[in-house]
C-alpha cells in the first residue's frame, strides 16, 4: 500500500484503496484571515456551535497588519467568530504564517487528517499527516460537523537519490514540478522518498510538501522518522505521545522487494549529485530551468520568506551569503521570517543584524508580498526573484511584472549581484 492509503486506512479502521470515497473525522481544521469570513458564512447556515473549539486553529497572516479597510473588516468578522465560539488556538497577527504555526505549536501529528482553508495546507504532509486544502464552503461544514469526505488519491512516488551540498529542498521540488507538470498530479498524493529526502531536515521537507499543490497534488507525503519526532519534541509534544507515534509509525510499501509498484500511478526518479540549482521562470512553477541558463538576468526585487522558505534554516542560508556583503543598489531585498519564534531565533543568532547591515528590509512575520497584497508589490516591468511557491502572472500584485522562484541561497547571492546567479 502507499503511505496515503495506509494513513486513510488507519483513520477509517479498515483497509481502503485509491479511488474509494470515504467520510473521515478531522483532527485539525484551520482557516486564516482571508478564508475565515466566508467559512463563517457557510457555518452559520449549518450550526450555532463549532464541533470542537479545541481542534480549530485560526491565524491572521495574509494581510497583517491590515492594509485596507476591507481587510480590516474581514478581520473584525473573524475576531467576533473566535470570541463567540471560544476558539483557543487563535493567532491574532504577527505570530506568523498558518502553515508554519501549526507544526511549530504541536498541532500537526503523523497519521492525522489536517484540513485547511488554504491550498498550501499540504505542507503538513511532511509530518506523515494527510493534509489538504479546502474551499470555504467545505471548511464551514467541517467547522460545524468535524468531518468531511475525501476520495483516497492515487499516488506518484518521487524517489530522489544522491548528495549535493548546493542543492536544497526548494531545488528538488522545483525539479519535481518540471518533471510532473502543473497538472500532472491532479488529485493525487505525491510520496517523497529516497536518501536525498531522508537527509533533509524538517524545514526542507516542509518546503517539498508545500509545493505538491503546484502540480495539482492533493497532498505531499513524507514518512515520519526520527527527524520528525525530534521536531515534535521541540514543538512541545509530550514524550508519551511521541512514543505512541513511534509505535504506530506508518511506512509505504515502496521498498518491499515483492512489490511491483502496482499501487503507484507513476514513479519519478532522479539523482541530485550533479544537478544544478533550479529556478522557475514566469509564469508557472513548472517552467523550471538550470540556473546557468538564466544567469545574468537583472532583477529589481528579491523576497526571502513565505510558508515555503521563511524558516530558520532558510534565513541561516541567506545570512551565510549576505554576511559582510551589501544588497545591490538597484535591488530591494525584503526578508520576512515565517513566524515570531523564527524571528526571535534569527535575532538571537545575529541573522537579523546581518540582514539589516546588508541593506535588507525586515517585515512583520506573515505572508508578505507572496500574495501581492502589500509589503512588496511590484511595479510595471519589474522583475522579482522570490523564494515563494507561485509565480503566476500578477501573483505579486502586478500583471505587468515577472516573478522567478528559487532557493534562499540563489536569492541571497542574486540580491548582492543584482542579477540571477549561483556565484557568491
Amino acid at each position: 500500500m502507499t503511505l496515503a492509503e495506509k494513513i486513510m486506512s488507519k483513520k477509517m479502521g479498515r483497509e481502503v484503496v485509491a479511488g474509494e470515497t470515504v467520510e473521515v473525522d478531522v483532527d485539525i481544521a484551520m482557516t486564516h484571515d482571508g478564508t475565515t469570513p466566508l467559512t463563517v458564512k457557510t457555518f452559520e447556515k449549518i450550526a450555532n456551535k463549532v464541533w470542537n473549539p479545541d481542534k480549530i486553529v485560526i491565524v491572521f497572516d495574509h494581510n497583517v497588519p491590515a492594509n485596507t479597510a476591507k481587510a480590516a473588516n474581514m478581520q473584525v468578522i473573524t475576531r467576533n467568530f473566535v470570541n463567540e465560539q471560544g476558539i483557543k488556538n487563535y493567532y491574532k497577527g504577527g505570530e506568523g504564517i498558518c502553515h508554519q504555526l501549526l507544526p511549530e505549536n504541536g498541532h500537526v501529528l503523523p497519521n492525522t487528517i489536517i484540513t485547511g482553508g488554504d491550498s498550501h495546507t499540504c505542507t503538513h504532509g511532511a509530518f506523515g499527516a494527510f493534509a489538504t486544502g479546502f474551499g470555504a464552503t467545505d471548511m464551514g461544514y467541517i467547522y460545524a460537523m468535524g468531518k468531511t469526505w475525501l476520495k483516497v488519491p492515487e499516488t506518484i512516488r518521487i524517489e530522489v537519490s544522491g548528495v549535493n551540498e548546493r542543492i536544497f529542498g526548494k531545488d528538488i521540488i522545483l525539479k519535481t514540478c518540471k518533471e510532473i507538470g502543473r497538472s500532472g498530479a491532479t488529485y493525487m498524493a505525491l510520496e517523497y522518498g529516497g536518501n536525498a529526502v531522508k537527509n533533509l531536515d524538517m524545514d526542507d521537507r516542509m518546503t517539498m510538501s508545500n509545493m505538491a499543490i503546484e502540480m495539482g497534488g492533493k497532498t505531499g507525503l513524507i514518512e515520519a522518522d526520527d527527524t520528525t519526532y525530534n521536531y515534535l519534541a521541540r514543538a512541545g509534544v509530550n514524550e508519551s505521545k511521541i512514543a505512541e507515534l513511534k509505535k504506530e509509525r506508518l511506512t509505504s510499501d515502496y521498498y518491499n522487494s515483492n512489490l511491483e509498484n502496482d499501487s503507484y500511478y507513476d514513479v519519478v526518479e532522479f539523482d541530485i549529485t550533479d544537478m544544478e540549482e533550479q529556478v522557475a521562470c514566469p509564469h508557472h512553477p513548472d517552467n523550471v530551468t538550470d540556473v546557468s541558463n538564466i544567469k545574468g538576468l537583472e532583477i529589481d526585487q528579491v523576497f526571502i520568506g513565505s510558508c515555503t522558505n521563511g524558516k530558520i534554516n532558510d534565513l541561516r542560508i541567506a545570512a551565510k551569503y549576505l554576511k559582510n556583503s551589501k544588497v545591490h543598489r538597484n535591488v530591494r531585498l525584503i526578508i520576512i521570517p515565517a513566524s515570531k519564534t523564527i524571528f526571535n531565533q534569527a535575532l538571537n543568532e545575529g541573522l537579523i543584524q546581518t540582514f539589516i547591515d546588508a541593506g535588507a528590509m525586515i517585515c512583520t512575520p506573515g505572508c508578505g508580498p507572496c500574495l501581492g497584497a502589500h509589503q512588496g508589490v511590484l511595479g510595471d516591468g519589474e522583475v522579482a526573484l522570490s523564494t515563494t511557491n507561485r509565480n503566476f502572472k500578477g501573483r505579486m500584485g502586478n500583471l505587468n511584472s515577472d516573478v522567478y522562484l528559487s532557493s534562499p541561497a540563489i536569492a541571497a547571492m542574486s540580491a548582492i549581484k543584482g542579477y540571477i546567479t549561483n556565484e557568491h
